[in-house]
């Protein structure tokens, strides 16, 4: 079967997420028949390797047999029920293993349906605690300069980045904004530890200010993903804590994205020794398969809500799939094949693989930041690297080596000029050696394009 007739069929009726719609059917859709490992294929036959992780959800390769197995024997059993007044076992299970593994002091499970739920959750938790505890004037927030948190009104509320914001801006409320802890804004002769420094300087100027009217700052440790995938040094998670703690303010990891083993460590909060007052999880967390995400938090805030009915106190916050059997029997098998091996040291020796291999790029007079957290690296297109100026963006340089990359069997969907590499753990060295290769053709290709 041709790949047309469902394109045709979907153009009709679909609006797909994230996308420009013109850009359809002049950048052709591609349906996907199957996928197995790291492998997806349409419905002609062609391969592409999934680098990014099918928008960084899947961990362990699509169509695992673990899985698979863990939702059918599920469905035969439950399929769902409310979780109001109601509970199962899967739940349970999975609410008593995720506070084995979390930071020591987390110990309450709230299940929302994605990541943006689980901000939501997040947010309006730490806003009820404090007025649950009489302090109902700290309604305020602090995010970081190019963060990401997600599409719905809360998160992007407390996101910065212009390209999803700002058309929604007489939605959202107010927040603050610290400089970022990206390393790439280093200055001659500053290290990443240094640049956290000044980044931590900033963001204090904000709690000396503002810190009787904050609730929370929110942060995404390590690497901020879909703000251009900008890294920074663990001492600036350290500095943070150490900095809510002194100015009595919230702390907010937002871990969707890079918990789960993505950054080198189980959770990225690990690298800098610390426990949030919230950490925020989905994606990874039921191995790509299906949508569940959680916001863990201590007894102290649970405490807080805990009273009698008449006083109001309840966090009356809800979603009509939290805590879905399937979901969470789907989230058990990721947490028991993690069980099983040290994916932790195999993505080490992954992330070297990949690292070495990406070296090929750091003379290339079009490539500039090459960096890399875990098994996440990434790179950005420069008009020219000496000055570090960038492509305009009407260029879509980007888009030209997404576009070569569906040519050459790989799945490269970049951050405008930024490119990244995101894959499954089951990604094998000659697949990671390929990818690579596949990557800078497809640089060397847009990068040619009317430079």
């Amino acid at each position: 079967m041709p790949n047309s007739p469902l394109v045709e069929r979907d153009l009709k009726v679909l609006w797909h997420p994230c996308t420009q719609m013109h850009d359809h059917p002049a950048l052709p859709l591609i349906p996907i028949r199957r996928a197995h490992g790291v492998w997806l294929e349409d419905f002609e036959g062609r391969r592409y390797l999934d680098a990014i992780s099918s928008w960084w959800v899947n961990l362990f390769g699509h169509a695992h047999p673990a899985i698979n197995e863990a939702i059918r024997r599920q469905l035969s059993e439950l399929e769902h029920v409310l979780l109001a007044g109601f509970t199962h076992e899967p739940a349970i299970t999975l609410s008593e293993k995720l506070i084995a593994l979390a930071p020591p002091g987390l110990s309450r499970c709230f299940f929302g349906d994605n990541g943006s739920s689980a901000v939501e959750i997040a947010l309006k938790m730490s806003l009820h605690y404090w007025r649950n505890i009489g302090q109902a004037q700290r309604t305020e927030f602090v995010t970081v300069a190019h963060s990401y948190h997600g599409e719905t009104v809360g998160a992007l509320s407390v996101s910065d980045v212009g390209l999803y914001k700002a058309p929604y801006e007489p939605l959202l409320f107010k927040t603050y904004v610290a400089p970022s802890p990206d390393c790439r804004q280093n200055e001659a002769g500053m290290d990443c530890a240094r640049q956290a420094e000044r980044a931590l300087a900033g963001m204090k100027e904000i709690l000396v200010r503002h810190n009787q009217t904050l609730c929370a700052v929110i942060v995404e440790p390590l690497v901020q993903c879909a703000g251009g995938m900008r890294m920074h040094d663990p001492a600036y998670i350290k500095g943070l804590r150490a900095l809510c703690d002194e100015f009595g303010v919230h702390l907010i990891a937002d871990e969707i994205a890079v918990g789960f083993g993505r950054t080198g460590t189980l959770f990225a909060c690990e690298q800098a020794g610390i426990r949030p007052d919230f950490l925020l999880l989905g994606k990874g967390l039921t191995g790509g398969y299906l949508p569940l995400s959680v916001c863990l938090t201590t007894d102290t805030v649970y405490e807080a809500f805990f009273a009698d009915y008449s006083t109001g106190k309840a966090f009356l916050h809800s979603h009509s799939y939290t805590g879905n059997a399937l979901a969470c029997a789907a989230a058990l098998a990721t947490l028991e094949i993690f069980a099983q091996g040290d994916w932790i040291a195999s993505n080490r020796v992954l992330a070297t693989i990949m690292g070495e291999a990406l070296g090929a790029l750091r003379d290339h007079p079009h490539v500039a930041s090459i960096r890399q957290t875990g098994m996440i690296a990434a790179l950005d297109l420069v008009a020219d690297k000496t000055t570090g100026q960038a492509y305009p963006a009407s260029e879509r340089r980007g888009l030209a080596v997404y576009r070569y990359g569906l040519d050459h069997e790989a799945l490269l969907r970049p951050l405008g000029d930024t490119l990244y590499l995101m894959p499954p753990y089951v990604i094998q060295e000659d697949e990671i050696r390929k990818i690579v290769a596949v990557l800078i053709a497809a640089i060397d290709h847009a990068t040619a394009v009317a430079s």
